[in-house]
């Protein structure tokens, strides 16, 4: 492969040279340029992105720390993300925590050496200072641990109440709310507005929580089943919880949704998939990954905000799992 020394000898210019016309500093003359590049493009020279990096302290790479890669709703987060920074000219380097906080210190001191430009976190196990210590800019998605950090969310709060409403709109008298985990901010806000709307209204019902996987949702869903026996009605923090829920209730004999009626939470495309088809809570998660990503990349290009949170409506997908089409 040609180095730099072959494209300044090739151009008949110093190596400074060629180095002020690759990163765009300093004064080169017009005949001087016009060599450069000729003999870049005759030698088909690529300039070493490991070397610009420590040069510049630049790389045109942006981090995404997702939770759990096998829980869908990620992967249509960081397709998102990804489309959007390819447009600008970034590269997405996606790292699956699992939710443990040694692996994610350890991606985080890897991505630091990597000299990446912007950081987007859709999983905070460590703290605050933790991340903002990193001295780049950040965006957390779907999360939210410091003020000082812009943030992409959906109006969990409101999504949670409407679906609560809709359930004991169409009968249901005992629901079961099965929440993600404690300090999960999503997680925290849905909770509340279920319990809210059951409080309001006087309604029966009972809350445990889960991680948001499949294995723990039927775990949690089996226990529910055996011990109250008359749930009518399912209020699921996500929709892989909701998907749990679905194959314990058929496995138990109960009928859908006409025994038991499910929602779940987030709108992947599994729920569609489901029999029978799941009634969710939709978040617009193509739309927040792009968003965070234009976040970022502004930050990185020092360009200003004019929002710096946002949080995105949720729609409910009315399908077979409740009883009536709105």
């Amino acid at each position: 492969m040609p180095t730099i020394k072959d494209v300044a000898k090739y151009a008949n210019v110093s190596v400074a040279t060629v180095s002020r016309v690759l990163n765009k500093k300093g004064y080169v003359s017009k005949e001087a340029e016009e060599n450069v590049l000729k003999a870049i493009a005759d030698l088909n020279y690529k300039p070493n992105s490991v070397a610009r990096s420590l040069y510049h302290k630049t790389s045109k790479m942006i981090g995404l720390l997702i939770p759990d890669i096998t829980n869908p709703f990620f992967p249509e987060l960081a397709r998102a993300v990804e489309d959007v920074a390819l447009t600008y000219g970034y590269t997405v380097v996606i790292c699956n925590t699992d939710e443990d906080i040694r692996k994610e210190a350890q991606y985080l001191e890897a991505l630091q050496q990597k000299y990446i430009d912007g950081l987007i976190l859709t999983t905070n196990q460590l703290s605050a200072d933790n991340y903002e210590n990193l001295g780049i800019p950040l965006v957390a998605l779907d999360r939210q641990f410091s003020n000082r950090v812009p943030t992409v969310s959906s109006k969990n709060y409101e999504g949670a109440r409407q679906a609560t409403e809709y359930l004991i709109e169409n009968g249901s008298e005992f629901i079961a709310h099965i929440r993600g985990p404690y300090h999960v901010k999503p997680a925290d806000d849905r909770y509340q507005g279920f319990k809210n709307v059951v409080e309001e209204q006087g309604i029966a019902h009972i809350v445990v929580d889960c991680d948001f996987t499949m294995a723990s949702a039927m775990e949690v869903a089996q226990g529910l089943f055996e011990k109250y026996p008359t749930i009518d009605a399912v209020f699921a923090s996500s929709d892989i919880i909701a998907a749990g829920v679905l194959k314990v209730a058929k496995n138990s004999n109960k009928q859908i949704p006409e025994d038991l009626q499910i929602i779940g939470f987030d709108g992947i495309p599994l729920g569609e998939m489901l029999t029978p088809a799941l009634t969710t809570v939709a978040q617009p998660i193509y739309k927040m990954g792009a968003l965070s990503a234009r976040l970022l990349i502004k930050q990185i290009e020092k360009q200003p905000l004019d929002v710096k949170n946002y949080e995105v409506k949720t729609t409910i997908q009315y399908r077979e799992t409740t009883r009536s089409d709105a």
